[in-house]
């Protein structure tokens, strides 16, 4: 069979960005869509029929457009444009969707150290749009898909708006593989250590300073979901991470919190639960359960929402493959 001509470079920056260095970006897209190209100067051939071609065109076209567009995309950005390309079922649609995306990106705050911090993929600008219209959202996905960073960006940006009094960040005082009682300290103390990477994000948007100021003066809440009981929470952006490990009695306990002009965001790995065995997983419940209710939305990652390196969604495939034989 004749070469297929894939694509023909008229910029060098492009064809060397696409091909990367010792090939690294071209065997990626090999890879990632199981094809076969081959560079050879000022184009990426075929000795071989493959239905994802088709998708590999698209790819470039969308590059070769951000290109000419002055653009600018990291590696990242381009394991995003070909994960979603991967799941798409019009690519011609999805093209447009992802250019107009990096036409327009959408800014969700500045850092303390004046880092603009944008949504970094489609699902994170769906996320966005979601937290606009809605007063209760259930967030679920993989690790990696920025399901808790951006909740937490999103509170810090509604604070420094003045458009909430307050922000609430809580999680269920359960872990894997961990015997809280045994841990020194009270509640709070023994669940702070798992909410490091709240903190990292917040002393990130804020400074470390601002932020013990704001949890002094209870401006910035973080405590355990048992802190919750009894309350209403009016005015705040309120945050349950690690929901998948709240159980039925606990999520109907925290939901019920809600209070006027305040959002609840509640984010878990469905994939990771940690609850005795015999115990029902709240989140799971609560998505099946609170399913077509006004004000109450549902979003869900997927491992092509992975916004780490690509061999972690291979990691979340080869694990899904295992539970799934096993059930």
């Amino acid at each position: 069979m004749d070469k297929i001509i894939v694509w023909t470079f008229d910029d060098l920056e492009l064809e060397k960005r696409m091909t990367g260095p010792v090939n690294q970006t071209l065997n990626l897209v090999n890879t990632e869509f199981g094809v076969n190209l081959t560079h050879i100067p000022n184009q990426l051939i075929s000795n071989e029929e493959n239905n994802n071609l088709d998708v590999v065109k698209m790819l470039l076209q969308v590059v070769s457009k951000l290109s000419i567009s002055g653009i600018d995309f990291s590696d990242r950005d381009l394991v995003h444009i070909i994960q979603v390309l991967k799941s798409s079922n019009n690519l011609e649609i999805s093209g447009n969707e992802i250019l107009e995306f990096y036409k327009k990106k959408i800014l969700i705050l500045h850092t303390a150290d004046g880092k603009r911090i944008y949504a970094k993929t489609l699902m994170q600008k769906r996320y966005l749009e979601l937290l606009e219209s809605s007063s209760i959202l259930f967030v679920t996905g993989s690790a990696g898909t920025g399901k808790t960073y951006l909740a937490v960006a999103y509170a810090v940006s509604k604070l420094k708006k003045n458009e909430i009094k307050k922000i609430i960040i809580t999680r269920p005082a359960v872990e894997a593989g961990e015997k809280l009682g045994f841990l020194p300290g009270d509640l709070k103390e023994k669940v702070d250590p798992y909410l490091v990477p709240i903190y990292d994000a917040l002393n990130e948007f804020l400074g470390k300073e601002t932020v013990d100021k704001l949890v002094e003066k209870g401006v910035v809440e973080i405590a355990p979901l048992a802190y919750m009981r009894g309350r209403t929470l009016d005015h705040a952006v309120i945050i349950l991470d690690e929901a998948q490990n709240t159980t039925n009695n606990q999520m109907k306990m925290f939901i019920t919190r809600l209070g006027f002009n305040s959002k609840m965001i509640i984010t878990g790995d469905l994939s990771q639960i940690d609850l005795q065995k015999g115990l029902t997983s709240g989140l799971l419940e609560a998505t099946r359960i609170l399913k077509g209710i006004k004000g109450i939305e549902h979003l869900h990652f997927s491992k092509y929402d992975v916004m780490r390196h690509p061999l972690v969604t291979k990691v979340i495939e080869k694990y899904e493959e295992v539970e799934n034989d096993s059930l």
